[in-house]
Protein backbone atom coordinates (compact mmCIF):
# COMPACT_ATOMS: atom_id res chain seq x y z
CA UNK A 1 0.00 0.00 0.00
CA UNK A 2 2.92 2.45 1.34
CA UNK A 3 4.44 1.79 -2.40
CA UNK A 4 1.31 2.23 -4.25
CA UNK A 5 0.92 5.47 -2.79
CA UNK A 6 4.40 6.79 -3.24
CA UNK A 7 4.20 5.63 -7.36
CA UNK A 8 0.87 7.42 -7.42
CA UNK A 9 1.98 10.60 -5.94
CA UNK A 10 4.98 10.91 -8.41
CA UNK A 11 2.42 9.84 -11.61
CA UNK A 12 0.72 13.13 -10.14
CA UNK A 13 3.55 15.39 -8.63
CA UNK A 14 6.08 15.59 -11.72
CA UNK A 15 3.65 16.37 -14.05
CA UNK A 16 3.22 19.30 -12.22
CA UNK A 17 6.66 20.06 -11.11
CA UNK A 18 7.39 19.92 -15.25
CA UNK A 19 4.43 22.22 -15.91
CA UNK A 20 5.27 24.39 -13.41
CA UNK A 21 8.72 24.77 -14.28
CA UNK A 22 7.67 25.86 -17.88
CA UNK A 23 4.57 27.72 -17.43
CA UNK A 24 4.08 28.81 -13.86
CA UNK A 25 7.89 29.69 -12.74
CA UNK A 26 8.63 33.90 -13.89
CA UNK A 27 11.45 33.60 -16.45
CA UNK A 28 14.86 34.94 -14.79
CA UNK A 29 15.17 38.49 -15.47
CA UNK A 30 19.16 37.88 -16.39
CA UNK A 31 19.14 34.63 -17.19
CA UNK A 32 16.11 34.39 -19.31
CA UNK A 33 15.03 30.94 -19.59
CA UNK A 34 18.22 28.91 -19.21
CA UNK A 35 17.38 29.07 -15.59
CA UNK A 36 14.63 26.98 -15.42
CA UNK A 37 17.33 24.38 -15.49
CA UNK A 38 18.06 25.12 -12.06
CA UNK A 39 14.74 23.76 -10.89
CA UNK A 40 15.46 19.96 -11.47
CA UNK A 41 19.27 20.58 -11.14
CA UNK A 42 18.34 21.26 -7.60
CA UNK A 43 16.48 17.79 -7.58
CA UNK A 44 19.65 15.95 -9.10
CA UNK A 45 21.02 17.66 -5.98
CA UNK A 46 18.63 16.46 -3.21
CA UNK A 47 19.00 12.74 -4.97
CA UNK A 48 22.28 12.77 -4.42
CA UNK A 49 22.73 13.86 -1.37
CA UNK A 50 19.63 11.59 0.65
CA UNK A 51 21.34 8.67 -1.29
CA UNK A 52 24.93 9.40 0.01
CA UNK A 53 23.53 9.93 3.07
CA UNK A 54 21.88 6.63 3.36
CA UNK A 55 24.97 4.71 1.94
CA UNK A 56 26.84 6.70 4.85
CA UNK A 57 24.28 5.09 7.80
CA UNK A 58 24.13 1.61 6.11
CA UNK A 59 28.01 1.40 6.22
CA UNK A 60 28.23 2.45 9.45
CA UNK A 61 25.80 -0.12 9.95
CA UNK A 62 27.51 -2.71 8.37
CA UNK A 63 30.81 -1.75 10.73
CA UNK A 64 28.86 -2.10 13.71
CA UNK A 65 27.14 -5.34 12.47
CA UNK A 66 28.51 -6.93 9.86
CA UNK A 67 25.12 -7.58 8.23
CA UNK A 68 25.81 -8.12 4.56
CA UNK A 69 22.70 -6.94 3.57
CA UNK A 70 23.67 -3.38 5.06
CA UNK A 71 26.17 -3.44 3.05
CA UNK A 72 24.55 -4.35 -0.36
CA UNK A 73 21.96 -1.31 0.79
CA UNK A 74 24.95 1.26 1.05
CA UNK A 75 26.14 0.05 -2.51
CA UNK A 76 22.69 0.40 -3.81
CA UNK A 77 21.87 3.81 -2.65
CA UNK A 78 25.51 5.12 -4.12
CA UNK A 79 24.32 3.69 -7.41
CA UNK A 80 21.39 6.00 -7.35
CA UNK A 81 24.16 9.11 -5.84
CA UNK A 82 26.49 8.71 -8.67
CA UNK A 83 23.94 8.65 -11.53
CA UNK A 84 22.13 11.50 -9.53
CA UNK A 85 26.19 13.67 -9.51
CA UNK A 86 26.42 12.80 -12.77
CA UNK A 87 22.98 14.50 -13.78
CA UNK A 88 24.10 17.36 -11.64
CA UNK A 89 27.08 18.05 -13.69
CA UNK A 90 25.48 17.49 -17.05
CA UNK A 91 22.65 20.14 -15.79
CA UNK A 92 24.85 22.51 -14.96
CA UNK A 93 27.32 21.99 -17.69
CA UNK A 94 24.24 23.08 -19.85
CA UNK A 95 23.51 25.69 -17.79
CA UNK A 96 26.36 27.07 -17.56
CA UNK A 97 27.32 27.60 -21.01
CA UNK A 98 25.36 30.03 -22.06
CA UNK A 99 25.17 32.22 -18.69
CA UNK A 100 29.47 31.75 -18.26
CA UNK A 101 30.41 30.88 -21.86
CA UNK A 102 32.10 27.81 -20.77
CA UNK A 103 31.08 24.44 -20.81
CA UNK A 104 33.27 24.03 -17.48
CA UNK A 105 35.53 26.15 -14.96
CA UNK A 106 37.12 25.09 -11.66
CA UNK A 107 34.92 26.65 -9.63
CA UNK A 108 35.13 25.21 -5.58
CA UNK A 109 31.59 24.04 -5.74
CA UNK A 110 32.26 22.30 -8.90
CA UNK A 111 35.41 20.97 -8.47
CA UNK A 112 34.71 19.48 -4.94
CA UNK A 113 31.02 18.06 -6.82
CA UNK A 114 33.42 16.11 -9.47
CA UNK A 115 35.81 14.79 -6.70
CA UNK A 116 32.00 13.30 -5.33
CA UNK A 117 31.49 11.70 -8.48
CA UNK A 118 35.14 10.73 -8.64
CA UNK A 119 34.80 8.99 -5.27
CA UNK A 120 31.54 7.25 -5.35
CA UNK A 121 32.43 5.79 -8.38
CA UNK A 122 35.44 5.01 -7.24
CA UNK A 123 33.05 3.22 -4.35
CA UNK A 124 30.95 1.05 -6.57
CA UNK A 125 34.39 -0.56 -8.63
CA UNK A 126 35.43 -0.79 -4.71
CA UNK A 127 32.62 -2.54 -3.40
CA UNK A 128 32.41 -5.31 -6.56
CA UNK A 129 35.98 -6.21 -6.05
CA UNK A 130 35.50 -6.36 -1.67
CA UNK A 131 32.72 -8.33 -2.44
CA UNK A 132 34.92 -10.56 -4.67
CA UNK A 133 37.58 -10.80 -2.21
CA UNK A 134 35.52 -11.09 1.14
CA UNK A 135 36.58 -7.88 2.49
CA UNK A 136 33.27 -5.83 2.36
CA UNK A 137 34.41 -3.86 5.50
CA UNK A 138 37.18 -2.10 3.37
CA UNK A 139 34.36 -0.83 1.21
CA UNK A 140 32.53 0.64 4.13
CA UNK A 141 35.26 2.38 5.31
CA UNK A 142 36.25 3.61 1.88
CA UNK A 143 32.47 4.94 1.66
CA UNK A 144 32.82 6.66 4.96
CA UNK A 145 35.83 8.48 4.23
CA UNK A 146 34.07 9.19 0.86
CA UNK A 147 31.57 10.95 2.80
CA UNK A 148 33.34 13.79 3.49
CA UNK A 149 33.17 15.16 0.75
CA UNK A 150 29.46 15.87 0.59
CA UNK A 151 29.16 18.98 3.38
CA UNK A 152 32.38 20.49 1.47
CA UNK A 153 30.49 20.80 -1.57
CA UNK A 154 27.69 22.41 0.20
CA UNK A 155 30.14 24.74 2.54
CA UNK A 156 32.65 25.69 -0.71
CA UNK A 157 29.89 27.93 -2.10
CA UNK A 158 30.07 30.12 0.67
CA UNK A 159 33.39 29.59 2.19
CA UNK A 160 35.68 28.96 -0.74
CA UNK A 161 33.37 31.63 -3.00
CA UNK A 162 34.08 30.99 -6.38
CA UNK A 163 31.46 32.17 -9.63
CA UNK A 164 28.53 29.49 -8.19
CA UNK A 165 25.45 31.47 -7.03
CA UNK A 166 24.81 31.73 -3.13
CA UNK A 167 20.59 31.16 -3.77
CA UNK A 168 19.78 30.99 -0.23
CA UNK A 169 20.36 33.11 2.73
CA UNK A 170 23.84 34.98 3.23
CA UNK A 171 24.69 37.36 -0.10
CA UNK A 172 22.62 34.97 -2.35
CA UNK A 173 20.04 37.22 -4.62
CA UNK A 174 16.92 34.96 -3.73
CA UNK A 175 13.78 33.68 -5.84
CA UNK A 176 10.75 34.53 -5.82
CA UNK A 177 7.63 33.46 -4.12
CA UNK A 178 6.62 31.42 -7.59
CA UNK A 179 10.20 30.61 -8.24
CA UNK A 180 10.44 28.98 -4.51
CA UNK A 181 6.57 27.23 -5.15
CA UNK A 182 7.77 25.43 -8.12
CA UNK A 183 11.33 24.51 -6.25
CA UNK A 184 9.42 22.76 -3.57
CA UNK A 185 7.00 20.87 -5.49
CA UNK A 186 10.41 19.71 -8.34
CA UNK A 187 12.30 19.18 -4.81
CA UNK A 188 9.44 17.03 -3.70
CA UNK A 189 8.68 15.51 -6.92
CA UNK A 190 12.16 14.02 -7.03
CA UNK A 191 12.55 12.83 -3.80
CA UNK A 192 9.39 10.60 -4.53
CA UNK A 193 11.67 9.74 -7.39
CA UNK A 194 14.15 8.70 -6.07
CA UNK A 195 12.31 6.21 -3.56
CA UNK A 196 10.73 4.84 -6.50
CA UNK A 197 14.28 4.09 -8.22
CA UNK A 198 15.30 2.58 -4.89
CA UNK A 199 12.38 0.64 -4.70
CA UNK A 200 12.89 -0.53 -8.44
CA UNK A 201 16.63 -1.29 -7.78
CA UNK A 202 16.04 -3.40 -4.39
CA UNK A 203 13.63 -5.30 -6.25
CA UNK A 204 16.17 -6.34 -9.46
CA UNK A 205 18.14 -8.52 -6.57
CA UNK A 206 14.95 -10.56 -5.79
CA UNK A 207 14.55 -11.83 -9.57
Amino acid sequence: MYQKLIYFLLFITMPVAIYMNYLYAPTERIMGDIQRIFYFHMGYVLVFTFAFSVNLYYSVRFLLTSNINFSHKAYCHAEIGVLFTFLTIVSGMFWAKPVWGTWWTWDPQLTTTFVLLVLYGSYLFFYKFSIKSNTPKYAAVFAIISFIDLPIVYISVRVMRGISPVVFGGEGGGISDKMMDTLLITLFAFYLLYLVILDLRLKLDKY
